[in-house]
């Protein structure tokens, strides 16, 4: 195929070879619906891009444009291409979605991926080539690779945030799926997940596992050296009362802070969010109160 760089073309939709979209996430529905949106009521406003790869035109950046265009029942796009081998037509990937918005983590590692294992580079070679530090390849490539399958089909779903991952893959593959586990279920922080990691690195048993998994909040106040009780002597009657407050309210707000963060949009249905929305919107406002009540009793409070 004659086609010089930058030329653009129309292209029917069948003759866009997608070999590269096993680099790409789902498309989010709610983004397609807004690009099917765009497409009908102004067009294309932007060529899509691609290389040719064994006279092919090979996708490599247009994804979601191509797939809200088949749904929006238009025949073709138009196109530029780039000259670019596998290697370099899979870095343009990288570094064309740079310059809009990031890709996502696990998109960036099936790149690192696919480099280093199917391309033949070296780790340093495969970050210089994306612009980047060997770390940042080696981090990327170790989230596929050290990720148990469980834990990485729930990144892959959005079920579990880049930060939670990053954790996880300190922990052999067998012990991470309990760990995240856990950590739903308690409503752990990121740096309280962080601790738990550490302590499960340091556990000489699987009875020390088996106790941080199934109390990590106490474990870690016991690795910390915090005394945990239940009666302070040195507070009257209303204040260990308020102190009790304190403690579950602050646990309670530690698991929102962590679903909010990281779970809730993805969790929710389209049915669930009207039903919840006045339940959010009094968290909002009476969370917004008591943090100013509690400013101004802090005045009144003697520093320690």
């Amino acid at each position: 195929m004659d086609w010089r760089a930058g030329e653009v073309r129309e292209l029917a939709l069948d003759e866009f070879d997608q070999r590269f979209a096993c680099y790409r996430l789902q498309v989010d529905p709610t983004a397609r619906q807004e690009m099917v949106q765009s497409l009908r009521r102004f067009g294309q406003l932007s060529p899509v891009v691609v290389c040719q790869l064994s006279g092919n035109a090979v996708l490599v950046d247009g994804f979601k444009r191509h797939e809200a265009a088949a749904e929006s029942n238009l025949d073709s796009l138009t196109a530029r291409p780039i000259e670019a081998d596998e290697a370099s037509a899979k870095a343009a990937m990288y570094g064309l979605n740079c310059l809009v918005r990031r890709m996502q983590l696990l998109e960036e590692a099936w790149i690192v991926q696919a480099l280093v294992r199917e391309d033949g580079l070296s780790q340093l070679a495969a970050a210089q080539l994306l612009g980047r530090h060997k770390s940042w390849a080696c981090r990327r490539l170790a989230m596929l690779e050290k990720l148990s399958a469980e834990v990485r089909g729930d990144l892959s779903l959005g079920l579990v945030s880049p930060a939670v991952a990053r954790q996880l893959v300190r922990l052999p593959p067998g012990n991470q799926a309990e760990t995240l586990a856990a950590a739903r279920r308690e409503g752990l922080t990121e740096a309280e997940l962080r601790g738990v990691v550490d302590l499960m690195q340091a556990a000489k048993s699987r009875e020390q596992v088996e106790f941080v998994l199934e109390k990590p909040r106490l474990a870690l106040q016991q690795a910390s050296g915090e005394v945990v009780r239940g009666h302070d002597p040195r507070l009257s009657t209303a204040g260990n009362r308020i102190a009790r407050r304190l403690a579950m309210l602050l646990d309670q707000l530690s698991r929102m802070e962590n679903w909010l963060e990281h779970d809730g949009r993805a969790e929710l249905t389209a049915a669930d969010r009207p039903i919840l929305r006045p339940g959010i919107e009094r968290l909002a406002r009476d969370t917004s109160q008591v943090s100013h009540l509690a400013e101004e009793l802090l005045v009144e409070l003697p520093a320690s």
